[in-house]
């Protein structure tokens, strides 16, 4: 079989936003502005963020754990396990559990949780009407882009969201980017900023397909609630909206800066190392990177305690 040598546009975007400064370490080339530009696209992540299924994963966990006598899941653990992929999620999830029993019967218990309480998901505030008016610009001259970028893989996606059909029609299937993408390298998922760039590239086929002025990494605004997902924005070199649950929030207080810089180091270099090693084997033509975290106070992230009566007009967007 022969060597497949094409380079995906997203993937070059991990390097081109990066330059090496004097100390030897990298930054983002964008990362010292006077002003930040206006937003051409919106991101979004999927749980905790537009659908409360966080609470979900919060009350399937916490029934298993209460069956075999282990104490509920506390927010400094669950931090830890918001936005992560497996099997990262799950190791720091069985080190802290402790459960008596195999990994397969612990994923046969979740499963029969999932099925029973994933449909029961519901928006989270302020949510249907920030979708609806992002979607309300396209027809104007300065449109915003949206995409979903979501580490849930194809079947809890489904669980989760087929019966929320309206709120989630909002997103084209290109512009749909699920865990399981096969686009997305093995120990590619969130901190590391592939999803997020995929979700631009999406966007950006549509306009060059078009004729139309590509969107930079800089123009977009990631919508994330956990903090690796964060951190991948922030190395993706985008901007980013971070909306928290209040219980991820008091695990992090007094760290409110360090998250929106993405610089709570979710991303280990000896993780990298191993998943990159790995990835190198499976699919030597892939240009791999991990992008950079951005600098406390740069501007690039801020805190919100909700979706509702957001302030587009901070980022440029026009709603009509």
């Amino acid at each position: 079989m022969a060597l497949i040598t094409t380079i995906q546009p997203w993937l070059l975007l991990i390097s081109e936003y990066n330059v090496v400064v004097d100390s030897g370490r990298t930054q983002t080339s964008i990362d010292s502005v006077d002003s930040l530009p206006r937003i051409r696209a919106c991101l979004f992540d999927m749980d905790g963020l537009l659908i409360d299924s966080e609470d979900l994963y919060s009350i399937i966990t916490n029934e298993i754990l209460q069956k075999y006598g282990r104490p509920i899941l506390p927010w400094s653990i669950k931090a830890q396990l918001q936005g992560r992929p497996q099997p990262e999620a799950g190791k720091i999830f069985n080190d802290f559990a402790q459960l008596p029993i195999s990994a397969e019967q612990l994923k046969e218990e979740q499963s029969v949780r999932q099925r029973h309480y994933f449909p029961q998901s519901k928006p989270l505030p302020g949510v249907p009407t920030l979708l609806s008016n992002l979607v309300s610009t396209q027809s104007t001259d300065e449109p915003v882009y949206i995409a979903l970028a979501t580490s849930s893989h194809s079947a809890n996606y489904k669980l989760k969201t087929d019966h929320l059909t309206e709120l989630f029609s909002v997103f084209s299937e290109p512009n749909k980017v699920l865990g399981d993408d096969p686009r997305i390298g093995k120990g590619r998922g969130k901190p590391l900023p592939d999803i997020y760039l995929l979700a631009l590239e999406t966007i950006n086929i549509e306009l060059r397909n078009k004729g139309k002025t590509e969107i930079k990494p800089e123009e977009c605004l990631v919508f994330e609630d956990a903090v690796p997902g964060v951190e991948a924005g922030r190395r993706a070199g985008m901007q980013v909206a971070w909306c928290p649950h209040p219980g991820l929030l008091g695990a992090f207080k007094g760290r409110e800066e360090e998250v929106l810089a993405g610089a709570t180091g979710s991303h280990k270099d000896e993780e990298k190392a191993d998943a990159e090693k790995e990835a190198e084997e499976l699919q030597a033509w892939r240009l791999q990177g991990s992008g950079t975290p951005g600098k406390i106070g740069d501007g690039f992230g801020q805190l919100y305690s909700t979706l509702e009566d957001f302030p587009y007009e901070k980022y440029g967007i026009r709603i009509p």
